[in-house]
């Protein structure tokens, strides 16, 4: 049965059409994804379907009526974004059940009444964390599955839509998911699931949708599609799934040793990092790859262990340092800690150099503008203009700023952590691209940190593995998907390998 149906809709933006004359229809007890390259109008289209932007043009039926002349059918239309959207220094349970008069708390709150009644429900969704911890506290991944299940639990719903679900999640807390998209599914309940990961698409939907540059472009049964299929309509080619992104350019010179570091979730980890070349990091959620790098950068403190950089000893517990001297760290999560979302995509590029544009006591504007336009050219950054805000840049050319500003200053090393991370697979070639051409190039060290075992391979001149915050070994180029994830869930002790230049 049709619950959701939106006919022709069209939305405008200044400087472009981001939706142009979309059809969809969702259906009671069915998964139905949509794909498509950052930007394409999976985001904006779901916006319109919540009722937070109104199109130009379209028509919307929730339940056979149309939502222009009852805006309270939005109300039948649950929403969870990709984006964690919680309250860090309020519990679990407060979190869980706020506001309290959806959740029929009325008058003053009885904290162990919230608690007891907030222990169920997270053992509904397997969110094995107490009430009463604050959010801030909890992993990302418990922090997903909490807002899934504020969504859903309180609310009289029709239809659930997932922006990238499981972007934060580990693979146990994604079959996780998976078990409670079913049971919704049972429940005659609509599911709208946006992903990147194609594998999963077919995995767990019924329909896809796919959209290219504003338009629908491909419409089908999960069952008669195939991952070329996807990526042919999202893209509007075929993309050589079998090309490999490692460096051609390894030198002997090794600029970064690191001897038995041992800080915050990680233990006597050793490693060295040769110029020109990319290193890998391989392990579960938890392994300890992004604090090990963390206490490099200066962001972490570390107990013991020794770092020599260019053959001298590294100062540890200063970012300021390690920047003046050339490591750069591209955090994970790029909207909250790698960009200024408020500001122009000239000010994120600028922001590095101001010392360099600096003309007396004022920024020379035209030295700023060239720099800024040279970024943008030079990493085919998507953007109308250097004024507009990179808040609405799609995270593809959110990341080649971040990457273009980096480059500009001139780093020896750079740590990129979950570079793709809610990422399209055009866009995600297009980052394994740079980030070759900045190694062959530039001659410049890269760690690259990644959950996902297919990047790592494809880019990597060897691979670090980690488990439980420890080193279990290394891997060369190309090696087996198996003998690596062996490694990661700690069922073998790997032994080292001669690596590939």
């Amino acid at each position: 049965m049709e619950v959701l149906k939106a006919s022709n809709i069209t939305k405008v933006f200044p400087s472009v059409v981001a939706l142009d004359s979309v059809d969809i229809s969702i259906e009671l007890g069915e998964v139905h994804c949509i794909v498509g390259e950052n930007g394409a109008g999976k985001s904006t289209l779901i916006k319109c379907l919540t009722g937070v932007y109104e199109p130009e043009k379209g028509t919307i039926l929730i339940n056979g009526k149309n939502v222009a002349h009852n805006k309270k059918l939005f109300d039948r239309v649950a929403y969870v974004p990709q984006e964690i959207d919680l309250f860090d220094h309020m519990t679990v349970a407060e979190n869980l059940f706020i506001p309290f008069e959806r959740s029929g708390i009325k008058g003053a709150i009885n904290k162990k009444r919230l608690y007891d009644k907030a222990i169920p429900i997270l053992k509904e969704f397997d969110i094995d964390v107490a009430p009463n911890m604050l959010v801030k506290d909890i992993p990302v991944s418990s922090q997903q599955l909490l807002q899934i299940a504020r969504a859903t639990v309180f609310t009289d719903y029709d239809v659930l839509m997932l922006d990238e679900p499981t972007t934060s999640l580990t693979t146990e807390d994604t079959e996780v998911l998976y078990e409670i998209v079913r049971r919704l599914k049972a429940e005659n309940k609509a599911i709208v699931f946006i992903s990147h990961k194609l594998d999963e698409v077919l995995h767990i939907g019924d329909k896809i949708t796919v959209f290219r540059d504003g338009i629908k472009a491909a419409y089908s049964d999960a069952n008669n599609v195939d991952v070329p299929w996807i990526i042919t309509n999202m893209t509007g080619q075929a993309i050589d799934q079998e090309e490999v992104f490692y460096s051609n350019n390894v030198s002997d010179e090794v600029i970064l040793e690191v001897e038995g570091l041992t800080g915050d979730r990680f233990e006597n980890i050793s490693f060295n990092l040769k110029k020109g070349e990319i290193l890998g990091f391989a392990g579960l959620v938890g392994a300890g790859r992004s604090e090990v790098m963390q206490a490099l950068f200066g962001y972490l403190p570390v107990y013991k262990g020794s770092v020599k950089y260019k053959g001298k000893p590294w100062k540890l517990g200063d970012t300021n340092y390690a920047v003046n001297n050339g490591m750069y760290y591209l955090p994970e999560e790029r909207r909250s800690q790698g960009i200024l979302a408020d500001m122009s995509v000239k000010v994120n590029v600028s922001v590095t150099m101001l010392d360099r544009l600096r003309k007396g006591l004022f920024i020379s504007g035209k030295a700023e503008a060239d720099e800024v336009s040279s970024v943008i050219q030079d990493y085919n950054v998507k953007t109308p203009n250097m004024s507009r805000e990179i808040k609405f840049l799609s995270g593809g050319n959110q990341q080649k700023v971040i990457i273009g500003r980096s480059i500009n200053c001139k780093p020896d090393v750079l740590i990129f952590d979950e570079p793709t991370k809610g990422i399209d697979v055009g866009s995600k070639a297009e980052i394994y691209r740079i980030m070759k051409k900045i190694a062959e190039e530039f001659e410049v060290g890269i760690i690259l940190i990644s959950s996902e075992m297919n990047e790592l391979v494809k880019c990597s001149n060897r691979l670090v593995s980690l488990c439980n915050g420890k080193k279990i070994g290394e891997h060369a180029c190309g090696a087996d998907n198996e003998e690596i994830m062996s490694a990661i869930f700690g069922l073998t002790d790997s032994a080292n390998k001669e690596e590939c230049a």
